[in-house]
């Protein structure tokens, strides 16, 4: 399928504008633990299967953790984001292959958008029009259809002439449902075992790559 209509490219950012073997975030999932630990005075190993109960029943842990606890977010996504950026490496094609894509380029991530500046700025990629973290969606995350439509208001997006990147190919679904081409950025192991490389993730992923700068370049 022709991207020639796409006006609109919206980006994930963990595992999607860097490669998962960065490992940033087996950083946050560290500090998740340790926050959830904390916070609801449980054992490390009953922390972070909470950690992946939410992540797997709410889109992520931070979600479930409101559902469920009626956590502090703010205090949550300072304390779990405060980690070794370092490990990002920039990366200029990228960053080229990106600018050189006709039309808007946003970011719409699960993070902060604090924390996403952060991590641009050590990839060296940017700049974007938008950046929308979960504050900007009103703390709700992706996969739930809201976190889409805010930020298909509040930019003026048409759907029918966008396209969406992610590692998760369950950030996809509502996107497909909506008229946007979709593409899955890696193996889509983002989670639990269900979610392996050689999984029929089904129609609503419609393209899929394992380089996202050579998919991109293909595209201009």
């Amino acid at each position: 399928m022709s991207f020639s209509h796409v006006e609109t490219w919206i980006f994930d950012l963990d595992n999607t504008l860097y490669p998962p073997e960065a490992a940033l975030f087996a950083q946050i999932e560290k500090r998740m633990t340790a926050h959830v630990t904390r916070v609801l005075g449980v054992e490390a190993a009953e922390a972070d299967r909470l950690r992946m109960h939410y992540w797997r029943d709410y889109g992520t842990t931070l979600a479930g953790l409101m559902a469920e606890h009626d956590i502090d977010p703010h205090a949550y996504l300072l304390d779990v984001h405060d980690i070794d950026f370092s490990v990002l490496t920039p990366d200029p094609a990228l960053s080229a292959a990106i600018a050189a894509l006709p039309g808007r380029k946003i970011i719409h991530t699960n993070a902060d958008k604090a924390y996403a500046i952060r991590v641009l700025d050590q990839l060296g990629i940017g700049p974007f029009e938008a950046i929308y973290g979960i504050e900007e969606v009103a703390f709700h995350p992706k996969p739930d259809a809201r976190a889409y439509a805010a930020v298909i208001e509040a930019h003026g997006i048409d759907p029918a002439s966008s396209a969406m990147f992610e590692d998760d190919p369950r950030n996809l679904e509502v996107p497909a449902s909506l008229g946007m081409q979709t593409v899955l950025v890696g193996t889509g192991r983002h989670g639990p075992d269900e979610l392996a490389a050689d999984h029929d993730h089904g129609a609503h992923v419609h393209h899929r790559t394992a380089d996202l700068t050579g998919f991109l370049r293909a595209l201009v």
